[in-house]
């Protein structure tokens, strides 16, 4: 499953450094399919689900919180893209998610983009043997709807992943500590916050897949796969190589 996993931060970094204005998500996505075929395997989202998915690649930008078609509109400055990726090798899937911000982006959007990456960790912290999955959720919303005023997605959850790209638990971003699901050693799951400057709800674009922030306000989501253990849980995903490139990348915004 590191495989996997490692093959999505592989391709988010080869992305990471393709982002700017004036790209479209289109081309985006045609390259990150390549790319994954390239490295011996095949986008799990492409034909996923009912209606299939026709891409490889989810790319929401701005009010767009998961599930984005990408299309041939180019990105602005200002604007945030988060980019959904799977493949599946080796009989496993690995899937993680970033949200990229383009040039000069606006500096309460800097701010969501920061607390909802930082929840991420949060919850890993709490993805420990013997913990439940209500703990993991706890203290995502805590720091970014209590102690942000943020607004944390109920809808849209993650889960556990493996042979399958959704498997048992649910892994919501709010809830109870204590409740859910008890976390056992060598179980794997994908912990991904969806965090939204305003309001909590949302609602579905016509195609189906597309879900948006109900006010029009941007959204962020961020996504690792993550190994339960006993005393700290074994992040098989990777960020190091897409914030390398993010970095070297002057189109991007990096200074979380």
């Amino acid at each position: 499953m590191r495989i996997s996993a490692l093959l999505v931060g592989k391709t988010h970094a080869m992305l990471a450094k393709e982002i700017k204005a004036g790209v479209t998500t289109v081309y985006l996505n045609s390259l990150a399919d390549q790319f994954i075929r390239d490295n011996g395997a095949t986008p799990s989202f492409k034909g996923y689900g009912n209606p299939p998915f026709p891409f490889a690649c989810c790319m929401s930008v701005n009010d767009a919180i998961v599930h984005g078609f990408p299309t041939t509109d180019e990105l602005k400055e200002g604007d945030i893209v988060s980019v959904d990726i799977g493949v599946y090798k080796n009989g496993f899937h690995g899937d993680s998610a970033y949200t990229y911000g383009i040039g000069n982006i606006a500096d309460e959007v800097k701010a969501l983009l920061g607390a909802t990456k930082a929840s991420l960790y949060k919850g890993i912290e709490k993805a420990v043997h013997g913990n439940r999955v209500g703990d993991i959720a706890y203290a995502i919303q805590n720091y970014t709807e209590r102690e942000r005023g943020y607004g944390v997605v109920r809808e849209l959850v993650g889960h556990g992943l493996g042979r399958k790209l959704h498997e048992d638990p649910q892994v919501p971003n709010y809830g109870k500590r204590g409740t859910g699901a008890k976390l056992k050693e060598g179980m794997v799951i994908a912990i991904e916050p969806m965090i939204n400057l305003g309001t909590k709800n949302v609602f579905h674009d016509k195609d189906g897949w597309t879900v948006r922030t109900e006010d029009g306000k941007p959204s962020a989501h961020f996504e690792h796969n993550v190994c339960i253990q006993k005393n700290k849980a074994d992040i098989l995903s990777s960020f190091t190589e897409i914030e390398a490139a993010e970095k070297l990348n002057r189109n991007l915004f990096s200074d979380y």
